[in-house]
């Protein structure tokens, strides 16, 4: 992959970067398939509480990586729509499940080609923890949020706080910009569920300021009814970090300092 154009190849290299780590993402214990298999939830009390009552409420999940907190959402009662990128993690998400006896349909694309592949509207749509992070134009990400929610339609939304992305690995010093000003282009050594796999990967990323989603909903008909912001992560993925309740970790030399979290509800206008 080290011969593309990383700016113009994002999504074959991104793809190729997911591919790459899904099995040791199914294997790790970080995803804990077991415990999911046997019945636990993915999703935190973060979302949850956001979600509310979702029974036979129809709901689009964006980004789903390989289909846990799709199948936890099926679970509460919901016909869910799960779509990625990466297709060996659709592929893992319908043998998953297929073993789960989980009603859920699964599609793999490109988020931004989604009207080619799905057709209809949601009563809601859900996203959540590192996923606008691999999306070049969050304008893009409004309209196709706006185009697959009914009126009145709801949209909720769980990410790690731009402040987080500003710093470097060990949270010593500002590495990056708050802005969008240009793509990311790295290359990782194991992965966020298992720091040691031996597996390596490069991709592209960006950086969206709080306005710039903000605005990205606003600009489409989506209404802010909920925002919040977290002195916590409930996933242990970056260096250096302290738990301090189940689930619930921080920088362990910054504490409560920085939000690691925020969330947005928003509804689509009738």
């Amino acid at each position: 992959m080290n011969d593309l154009n990383p700016e113009e190849n994002y999504i074959a290299i991104n793809k190729h970067s997911w591919n790459n780590r899904t099995d040791t993402h199914l294997k790790s214990d970080f995803y804990n398939l077991a415990g999911f298999l046997k019945g636990e939830t993915s999703l935190n009390s973060i979302e949850l509480e956001l979600l509310g009552d979702i029974s036979g409420k129809k709901i689009l999940h964006l980004q789903c990586h390989f289909g846990q907190d799709t199948i936890s959402l099926s679970r509460l009662g919901a016909k869910v729509t799960g779509v990625d990128l990466s297709d060996k993690a659709i592929e893992s998400a319908r043998e998953i499940a297929k073993e789960t006896n989980a009603d859920v349909q699964f599609i793999c694309c490109d988020l931004y080609e989604l009207e080619n592949h799905l057709d209809g509207q949601f009563d809601l749509v859900f996203t959540s923890y590192g996923t606008i992070t691999w999306l070049p134009d969050l304008d893009k990400w409004g309209k196709i949020i706006s185009r697959f929610l009914k009126p009145k339609g709801k949209f909720v939304f769980v990410e790690f706080h731009p402040v987080v992305w500003m710093f470097d690995d060990n949270f010593d010093k500002i590495g990056y910009n708050y802005f969008n000003i240009a793509p990311i282009v790295e290359t990782e050594q194991g992965t966020y569920a298992d720091k040691d796999a031996a597996i390596s990967q490069s991709y592209v990323t960006w950086n969206h300021s709080m306005s710039e989603v903000v605005g990205a909903l606003l600009h489409h008909g989506l209404n802010i009814q909920d925002l919040n912001e977290f002195d916590y992560s409930p996933y242990p993925i970056f260096e250096n970090m302290t738990e301090l309740d189940p689930k619930k970790f921080r920088i362990a030399h910054l504490g409560n300092k920085i939000p690691m979290v925020y969330a947005i509800v928003a509804r689509k206008s009738e």
